[in-house]
C-alpha cells in the first residue's frame, strides 16, 4: 500500500509511469473554449505533439500515454466534473503506479494571475479552487506540481465562477493560445528536467 492508500483493483501490473499529468477542465460541448477548460486545452495540445490519442478510461478520463525525454508520461482530462476531478486522478494514480505527489502535474486556470501568465509551483495553498480541492482530499496531499495559467479576476461584480465558465473575447483568446502552447512547454520541461528548473524557466 503506497501514499494513495490501498489498491482498488485497478492498479497498473506493469512500469509504473514517470508522471501523471492532468488538465482540469469540464467534459462536454458546453464548456469547450472556457477559461475553466484551458487545462484540459494544454493536455490536448501535449497528445498532438506527442502523437497520443487520448480515450475514455474506466477511471473516469481521457488518458494516453506519452514518451517524453525517454520518461513515460499519462496524459490525462477528467470526465467528472472541474470540482470532482480528484475521484478521477486518484483512480489514474492507482491504474499507472503512481504514488508520490511530486509525480502528479495539475494544470489548471488561474483567477489571481493575469491573462496570458504562467506561474509553476510545487505545493502550497489552493486559492479557494475547488479542482484543487478536489485533489488533495484524494491524494491526502497538497504537494503536487502545479501549473497555473491566468485568466485575471473577474470585472466589476462578475462572480469568479461566472468568469470561469465564460469563453474569452478575440484578444484575450489570442493570449491563451500563446500561453497553453507554453504550459505544454513546461510540463515537458517537468518532465525531462524535474520542476524546479521548470520553475526557474518558467516563472
Amino acid at each position: 500500500m503506497g501514499l494513495l492508500g490501498r489498491d482498488d483493483g485497478r492498479a497498473h501490473r506493469g512500469t509504473p509511469a514517470d508522471l501523471l499529468v492532468m488538465g482540469l477542465g469540464n467534459p462536454g460541448d458546453t464548456y469547450v473554449g472556457t477559461r475553466h477548460n484551458i487545462g484540459a486545452e494544454t493536455v490536448g495540445v501535449l497528445a498532438a505533439r506527442h502523437g497520443v490519442k487520448l480515450a475514455a478510461t474506466r477511471c473516469r478520463a481521457l488518458a494516453g500515454e506519452a514518451r517524453i525525454g525517454g520518461k513515460r508520461i499519462v496524459l490525462a482530462f477528467p470526465l467528472t466534473f472541474y470540482n470532482e476531478a480528484g475521484n478521477a486522478l486518484v483512480a489514474l494514480a492507482r491504474r499507472y503506479g503512481i504514488d508520490d505527489p511530486r509525480q502528479v502535474v495539475v494544470v489548471h486556470d488561474e483567477l489571481d494571475l493575469l491573462p496570458g501568465t504562467l506561474k509553476v509551483k510545487v505545493g502550497g495553498g489552493l486559492a479557494g479552487n475547488n479542482g484543487l480541492k478536489s485533489i488533495k482530499a484524494h491524494l491526502h496531499s497538497e504537494d503536487f506540481i502545479r501549473v497555473r495559467i491566468g485568466v485575471g479576476k473577474p470585472p466589476g461584480r462578475e462572480q469568479g465562477v461566472d468568469h470561469v465558465l465564460r469563453r474569452p473575447g478575440k484578444a484575450e483568446r489570442v493570449e491563451l493560445d500563446v500561453v497553453i502552447e507554453k504550459a505544454a512547454d513546461a510540463v515537458e520541461a517537468i518532465a525531462v528536467e524535474g520542476p524546479d528548473v521548470a520553475m526557474n524557466r518558467f516563472n
